[in-house]
């Protein structure tokens, strides 16, 4: 299996597609009414597609997976970039600190960093931070999901791929229990050739995940959680030959 999406739930996924491929240099994949999908290609690293999908309205609550972007020694100018695209400050409680913290246009927090060594070529993303009920569990969960190692970060555990460039994915410990409400932003994986799917599930259920059946309708991939409640889908083999 590997990481393939990073998916959105959007009122207007047309309107936040673009803000967020401008956001980060995307590659546009596909745009049409119910959906708006870009491509973030690290050179040397991983490839990430940003999928918007519409839904009538975001799930309420706090964001318990959100994007951090690399500022760095130009964290002021790239917070004034973004606010130019139709971003727009947002105060969640984070006091006197040293990244800033914005919304996207439907809402979204999002984090622009100030320079920190383990961001060292992660390009415009320089982490996805994921609520946890226990990183070290949850790490071991993820890297096994995705194939990504465990990297030097400044959450308690990080993950990063392979090549050991791109993003990182950061286990955060949470502020409370994950509730029932649907995160806004989740994880899509997919299958490799020859891997099963039911065996695939079985695996899931052992470390701690499992299946649900939220209703959606036939579709060809299967909906999870993780074992802190986080959704996430596994998408079935490639036919596209990519």
């Amino acid at each position: 299996m590997y990481l393939e999406n990073l998916v959105f739930d959007a009122v207007d996924p047309q309107r936040l597609g673009r803000f967020w491929e401008a956001v980060v240099g995307g590659e546009r994949l596909t745009d049409v009414p119910e959906g708006f999908e870009t491509r973030l290609a690290v050179e040397g690293g991983p490839v990430l597609d940003l999928c918007f999908q519409r839904v009538a309205e975001p799930a309420p609550g706090p964001p318990r997976l959100h994007l951090d972007l690399a500022g760095g020694d130009r964290q002021a100018e790239e917070v004034e970039r973004l606010l130019g695209l139709g971003a727009r400050h947002l105060y969640i409680g984070q006091g006197d600190v040293p990244w800033v913290v914005l919304a996207d246009p439907e809402g979204n927090p999002c984090c622009v960093m100030e320079d920190r060594a383990a961001y060292a070529g992660t390009g415009p993303v320089a982490a996805l931070p994921l609520d946890s009920a226990d990183p070290e569990r949850d790490a071991a969960f993820w890297s096994w999901l995705t194939g990504w190692t465990a990297t030097d970060g400044v959450a308690p555990r990080s993950l990063r791929h392979p090549s050991q460039r791109g993003l990182l994915l950061e286990l955060c410990p949470e502020q409370a229990p994950k509730g029932t409400a649907k995160n806004r932003l989740h994880l899509d994986v997919r299958l490799d050739a020859g891997e099963d799917p039911d065996d695939v599930e079985a695996r899931i259920a052992e470390r701690g995940g499992r299946r649900i059946h939220p209703g959606w309708g036939d579709l060809p991939w299967r909906t999870y959680l993780d074992p802190s409640g986080n959704e996430f889908c596994v998408l079935p083999v490639s036919t596209s030959g990519a």
